[in-house]
């Protein structure tokens, strides 16, 4: 089968007996050979037959500058259609988990309720922290008022452990008052998620061609290495690619799968 496609393959590119080639260069000059001349390479070129009858037409060689364009177009429609997928793939998923807004906000509900369960211990160790922190705080004043019984004596200086617990103290409660913010941050964005699920969903259940195609199945194309504007053309099943001559490419219809010749159409 490889050896038949590329048989045709070769066909397709083999020049006609006794043709010659014309195009008009970019300084408006004509040019014709028994090969492609120097200097049709980015202008149109006509294969001619003995008789003088256009055989085909070929379109310019891209330059590099063209090729870039192309690749970058292609990448721009990628992402586009990446961007397409992704988003179907969220709308079947919001029309398969819900069937109205009650039930959207219900699960809204039910995420944000252990965000809330957390604020609500992290403000309950809080409480406990600043007890702490008052007891040794009472305790270094004790330390900080004692003085021995000679007149120039000095504060007596708290233990260590007692200031190494204080300074423990005050971290874990700047990490609880950073988890609680933290943690109201995340419950605005859970309602704000939600509220684009709601809109969303709206907009599919009162939009009948919109959720038509938002569950529509999915259109197989030909790979993506195809490349757009450049010399030759593709078909996999009743579409027609553009793509780069000579190129072999693979064509997806349904669970099929098979290779396909890009060519040159002949005039």
């Amino acid at each position: 089968m490889r050896r038949l496609i590329l048989l045709a393959a070769a066909l397709a590119f083999a020049p006609f007996a006794g043709a010659t080639y014309k195009c008009v260069n970019e300084k408006g000059v004509t040019l014709i050979g028994d090969t492609p001349p120097d200097g049709c390479e980015h202008v149109e070129m006509y294969e001619m037959s003995p008789t003088g009858h256009v055989v085909r037409k070929i379109d310019p060689t891209p330059s590099p500058d063209q090729l870039k364009a192309y690749a970058a177009d292609a990448d721009k429609r990628r992402a586009a259609e990446r961007a397409a997928a992704e988003q179907k793939r969220k709308d079947v998923a919001l029309l398969n988990t819900y069937s109205n807004e009650k039930e959207i906000d219900t699960s809204r509900d039910r995420n944000i309720d252990p965000i809330n369960g957390r604020i609500k211990s992290a403000k309950a160790r809080i409480g406990e922290v600043d007890k702490r922190i008052k007891q040794i705080d009472e305790e270094m004043e004790f330390y900080k008022a004692g003085k021995s019984k000679k007149k120039d004596a000095k504060p007596i200086t708290p233990p260590i452990g007692l200031v190494a617990d204080r300074e423990r103290m005050q971290k874990e409660r700047e990490g609880l008052v950073a988890t609680i913010a933290s943690s109201e941050k995340e419950i605005i964005a859970v309602k704000e998620r939600y509220e684009i699920d709601k809109v969303r969903f709206n907009e599919l259940k009162g939009n009948t061609s919109l959720r038509q195609a938002a569950t529509a199945p999915e259109d197989k194309k030909v790979a993506e290495t195809l490349i757009p504007g450049a010399a030759g053309k593709a078909k996999c099943g009743e579409r027609v690619y553009e793509c780069q001559a000579g190129q072999q490419y693979i064509c997806r219809e349904g669970t099929r799968r098979y290779p396909v010749n890009c060519v040159v159409e002949r005039k």
